[in-house]
């Protein structure tokens, strides 16, 4: 089991950058799929990007590709997400999500995850 903890969130305007980290418990983080969803009021979770056991593969959301990055350094037992040129539309709280899984896969659907964080919250001011 793996507990997950988000930070890194805020107040910016568009245009501006935040990198939001996941920091992980346990030795087996390189055992984990992660991935970064976010939810915006009255709305449903969303997918946001993911990455796989060794950070070698990774995949985003039509609407932040080329703007968020995410990584991982398994050595700290940490996640990141980059995100630049941030939007309004990009205002949510964001949530860290891993699962156990065989190398070199990757997962975009929530339920597919079964250990989250508590969420951060990111708001982009026009």
């Amino acid at each position: 089991q793996v507990q997950l903890e988000e930070s890194g969130g805020g107040l910016v305007q568009a245009g501006d950058f935040l990198r939001l980290s996941c920091a992980a418990s346990g030795r087996t983080f390189s055992s984990y799929a992660m991935g970064w969803f976010r939810q915006a009021p009255g709305k449903e979770r969303e997918f946001v990007a993911a990455i796989t056991r060794s950070g070698g593969t990774t995949r985003y959301t039509d609407s932040v590709k080329a703007r968020f990055t995410i990584s991982r350094d398994n050595a700290k037992n940490t996640v990141s997400l980059q995100m630049n040129s941030l939007k309004p539309e990009d205002t949510a709280v964001y949530y860290c999500a891993g699962r156990r899984s065989p190398l070199g896969t990757f997962y975009v659907g929530a339920s597919d995850y079964p250990y989250w964080g508590q969420g951060t919250q990111v708001t982009v001011s026009s």
